[in-house]
């Protein structure tokens, strides 16, 4: 039985570039770098990459949100924005949040609030929706 998520690996095409990234901007916890890889940590959750000369982005809405608090969610909207992140998507979802690329076009969210209250919009939104199934 999966007891939980245990870690995330993005490829990336130089790890200098993106470590700067992960730790300097996003402020993410360095465990180990090493020429072609390094290890995070998010919280208590483990966050790698690794080197893979033939990534390349994809067209679809597959991303990783990272959770941040509603008093630093502006300060660190200003911060990516000011370091020049493209952004790929406007946020239409409940809740606050910011949807941006990393050095290697991953495609990566900052989200105010957890799936709780996103449950709670959902069902606010949802109305007579007849195929919305409930699982609690």
């Amino acid at each position: 039985m999966i007891s939980g998520l245990n870690h995330i690996t993005l490829a990336v095409k130089d790890i200098d570039k993106s470590f700067q990234f992960y730790h300097e901007i996003l402020g993410l916890t360095p465990l180990v770098k090493w020429n072609k890889g390094a290890y995070f940590l998010v919280g208590d959750f483990w966050f790698c990459l690794n080197v893979d000369k033939k990534r390349e982005p994809t067209a679809c809405y597959t991303h990783y949100a990272f959770t941040v608090s509603d008093s630093e969610f502006e300060v660190l909207c200003k911060k990516l924005i000011d370091s020049g992140v493209a952004l790929f998507k406007e946020n239409a979802s409940p809740g606050k949040s910011l949807y941006f690329l990393d050095p290697d076009g991953h495609k990566l969210e900052l989200h105010v609030g957890n799936w709780r209250s996103r449950i709670e919009a959902k069902q606010e939104e949802a109305g007579d929706w007849e195929s919305v199934r409930w699982f609690f």
